[in-house]
C-alpha cells in the first residue's frame, strides 16, 4: 500500500440475508486529505463506515488502514473462522485464536481509526470531562495496584489525560462546559464535543457521520473551520458522510459518490459537481439534463 494513502478499500461487499448493502465498492484515501461520501439516502453510506471501523464485519473485499506505522487489515482484526491451514502452524492457530476470542472494533480504533455517528452517542449523564476520560481508557493506566497506591506512574496518567481532554476542549470550544452533564448541552455543542471526545483517542485518520446534521448556517461553517483545523493542524485525516452540499463542495479535497451500494463517481469537486450520473442519482435529474451541484 503506497504510503501517499492512509485508507484503501477494495472490492468491499457486504450483504445482509438476501439484501446486497454494498457491491465492489473501491476507493482509496490520501493521507492529509478531506474526502466525502455522498450520494441518496440509502445509497450505503454508513454501511461503509460501519464496515471501515469495524462495527459490520464486511461480506467481501478488504480494507487497509495504514497508521501507527503499520498496515492494519480492518476485517482480519474482527476475527476469521479458523482454516485447516491454521492447525500446521502454532503460531497462526494462537494467532486466529486471539483475535476470535479479543478481535473487535477497538482494535481497529487502537489502529488509528476514531469515528462519530449520525445519531449522537455521548455518556449523557456523564460529565463533559468525563466523557472524554472514558475515551482514553486504552491509553491509560488501568492497573488496580498502580491506582491504589497512587504511583508516580498512574498521577502521571492521569495527568496527560486531564491535559488532553481540556486541549481538546478548548480546539471545540467547550471549556467552560467543561463541568456540565453532556445531555444538558446543545445540539451542537454535543456535536463538537462527540469530535473532541473522538480525538482523544489520538486516530491518523477520522470518519465524521453527518456531522453538519441539525446545525445552522453559523454552526456549520463553524464546524468547517474545525475540520480545516483537524487537518492542518493536527495532521488528521477526515472522511465525512455528509447531505450539505455546500460544505461538501467548500471543504473537501476528493469526492466518492455511491448510489444503491455502489461507486458511480470519484473525484475533485469540479469533477463531481457536473458528474451527470451524480446528477441523475443524487438530484433525481436526467442524464443529459444541465444541472449543477
Amino acid at each position: 500500500m503506497s504510503l501517499e494513502h492512509i485508507l484503501k478499500v477494495e472490492n468491499l461487499v457486504m450483504h445482509f440475508g438476501g439484501i446486497k448493502a454494498l457491491n465492489d465498492v473501491t476507493f482509496n484515501i490520501k493521507r492529509g486529505s478531506v474526502s466525502a461520501l455522498i450520494g441518496p439516502n440509502g445509497a450505503g453510506k454508513t454501511t461503509v463506515f460501519n464496515c471501515l471501523t469495524g462495527f459490520y464485519k464486511a461480506t467481501g473485499g478488504d480494507i487497509t488502514l495504514s497508521a501507527q506505522n503499520k498496515e492494519t487489515s480492518v476485517i482480519k482484526v474482527l476475527g476469521e473462522p479458523f482454516q485447516a491451514t491454521d492447525f500446521l502452524s502454532p503460531f497462526a492457530f494462537f494467532r486466529r485464536l486471539k483475535y476470535k476470542m479479543f478481535g473487535g472494533s477497538h482494535l481497529v480504533n487502537r489502529a488509528g481509526l476514531s469515528r462519530t455517528f449520525q445519531n449522537i452517542r455521548l455518556f449523557k449523564e456523564m460529565s463533559v470531562v468525563e466523557n472524554l476520560l472514558v475515551a482514553q481508557h486504552m491509553r491509560a493506566n488501568r492497573s488496580m495496584l498502580a491506582g491504589v497506591l497512587n504511583t508516580k506512574s498512574y498521577q502521571k496518567s492521569e495527568e496527560e489525560a486531564l491535559d488532553r481532554v481540556f486541549y481538546w476542549l478548548g480546539v471545540v470550544d467547550l471549556v467552560d462546559s467543561a463541568n456540565r452533564l453532556a445531555g444538558e448541552l446543545s445540539y451542537g455543542q454535543q456535536r463538537r464535543l462527540e469530535i473532541a471526545r473522538a480525538m482523544c483517542t489520538n486516530p491518523e485518520i477520522i470518519c465524521l457521520d453527518e456531522p453538519a446534521a441539525g446545525l445552522n448556517p453559523s454552526e456549520t461553517e463553524a464546524l468547517t473551520k474545525m475540520i480545516r483545523v483537524l487537518r492542518d493542524e493536527h495532521n488528521t485525516t477526515v472522511l465525512l458522510i455528509e447531505h450539505d452540499m455546500g460544505m461538501v463542495m467548500d471543504i473537501s479535497d476528493y469526492i466518492v459518490v455511491l448510489d444503491h451500494g455502489e461507486v458511480i463517481a470519484k473525484g475533485g469537486p469540479e469533477d463531481i459537481r457536473s458528474n451527470p450520473k451524480v446528477i441523475a442519482a443524487y438530484l433525481g435529474a436526467e442524464e443529459g439534463e444541465e444541472v449543477t451541484l
